[in-house]
């Protein structure tokens, strides 16, 4: 999120903490929110959502798809109401669609609009005009939509849709669950099959919410691990009672704050843990991390828990690349926990790291440098030697290039430091988690 123009940066430092005790419940996970107004949108009928994420993000995508001539409706706190128009029925929006700082919505409305015959224009803030859009710009061009892009694939873009499209097989040349979504989601209103293979598994959340929805969609997954996903076009979709998990990228912050301060003993309730997003708590496990989950249950065919975090002496390990594309958002706050380990964590793999809100690999290198721990930064990744549990010498202000994950992670390095982390501006928290800094305070009590 990049603030407005006549918003002034709000930093803050955040001091070391006593124990973290007591239960709490994080916001909705953002990549069923986004999918669940999408599909809702072109399915007939009203699809009701509770604990939707009410950050920026989420609401760039409820906006658009009022553009489009849904109607998308709050009515109570994380409770909304989606009339669609069906697959095939978008309406040409009037206006440039503002993405703000989201990607996932820009890359996934790109796939959606990618088959209907109407054009749109995207912009979004200076961070979101950074970021290239050429990973899906190429095989949305392959069905046949047309694309008018700043230098370098960037917004703003402006894109004709094609009518009809045409179905691909399409291989995935990075694991990408967004580029793969929009492919997917371009393939409901085009006819026959359309095709997508993913070397790596990537998060699934578009597949199980697309067969929710009514889709025809199979996946097959060959001995190596390679999976082919077929969609069949011209879909009717049905619309549905959806309730979001809690996000595990946004209960990752805590999980680890939990782990590393001294005598916190603390429950996440209502925590999505859908193996292609879980990768984090496996490597916490890993690394020493005492991480029980209670009362497993599936909502809406995402499995679910809440998770009970204790104080643990972490150790430090070699992170296996393999499960990168499962935690690819909780690496920076990984790294905060690498910190405090015993011994040395080595990470890899980590290319797409680079291409995200920021550069993350060398945002975090440099914010915990100047936190007082020992990282060496490499090509695709990091390799931090930790302080065995005792506190960070603290500093800043973190440079946090105006990337929430970042300003939340040197947040939580702050709460094991001795003379707290000032983060240079907290703004950017909002598109993701709005209550995260008052759910911390209210745990250090």
């Amino acid at each position: 999120m990049t603030a407005p123009a006549n918003s002034a940066p709000r930093p803050r430092r955040f001091l070391p903490s006593g124990p973290l005790k007591g239960t709490i419940r994080v916001p909705g996970d953002k990549s069923i929110s986004h999918r669940s107004i999408m599909l809702g949108a072109l399915a007939v009928g009203e699809t009701r959502v509770t604990g939707l994420l009410e950050g920026e993000d989420v609401l760039a995508t409820a906006a658009a798809m009022r553009a489009m001539g849904a109607t998308v409706e709050r009515t109570g706190e994380g409770e909304w109401s989606v009339s669609g128009v069906g697959v095939g029925a978008l309406l040409q929006p009037q206006a440039p669609l503002d993405m703000g700082n989201s990607g996932t919505s820009t890359r996934l409305l790109m796939g959606l609009i990618a088959s209907h015959a109407i054009s749109a224009t995207f912009i979004g803030d200076a961070s979101l005009s950074k970021r290239p859009m050429g990973r899906v710009i190429e095989p949305l061009s392959q069905m046949g939509a047309a694309f008018e892009a700043s230098e370098g694939g960037r917004l703003p873009l402006t894109l004709r849709g094609a009518n009809p499209a045409v179905p691909i097989e399409y291989r995935l040349p990075v694991a990408s669950a967004q580029v793969k979504s929009a492919v997917l989601l371009a393939g409901l209103n085009t006819p026959g099959i359309t095709t997508v293979i993913e070397p790596v598994p990537t998060r699934d959340h578009s597949e199980r919410m697309l067969r929710g929805f009514g889709a025809e969609l199979e996946v097959e997954t060959d001995s190596a691990g390679v999976r082919t996903i077929r969609i069949r076009g011209e879909a009717e979709l049905k619309p549905q009672t959806i309730e979001v998990p809690g996000d595990p990228s946004s209960a990752a912050f805590f999980i680890v704050a939990a782990l590393i301060v001294p005598g916190s003993e603390l429950v996440i309730q209502n925590v999505g843990l859908n193996p292609t997003r879980a990768g984090l708590v496996e490597v916490l496990r890993q690394m020493g991390g005492d991480i029980t989950e209670l009362n497993a249950r599936e909502v809406g065919g995402e499995p679910v828990a809440d998770l009970l975090v204790r104080h643990s002496a972490l150790k430090g390990i070699a992170v296996d690349p393999e499960i990168a594309p499962s935690m690819i958002d909780e690496f920076p706050v990984l790294f905060v926990a690498a910190a405090l380990a015993e011994g040395t964590t080595v990470t890899t793999g980590l290319d797409e790291l680079r291409v995200k809100e920021s550069d993350r690999l060398t945002a975090m290198a440099e914010a915990l440098a100047l936190a007082g721990a020992t990282v060496v930064e490499t090509e695709d990744g990091l390799t931090i030697t930790g302080t065995g549990g005792e506190a960070l010498r603290g500093g800043g202000p973190v440079v946090t290039h105006l990337d929430h994950r970042i300003a939340m992670s040197m947040a939580v390095a702050g709460l094991v430091s001795r003379d707290g982390v000032e983060v240079d501006d907290t703004r950017p928290i909002a598109t993701s988690f709005p209550q995260f800094e008052s759910l911390l305070d209210g745990l250090r009590g």
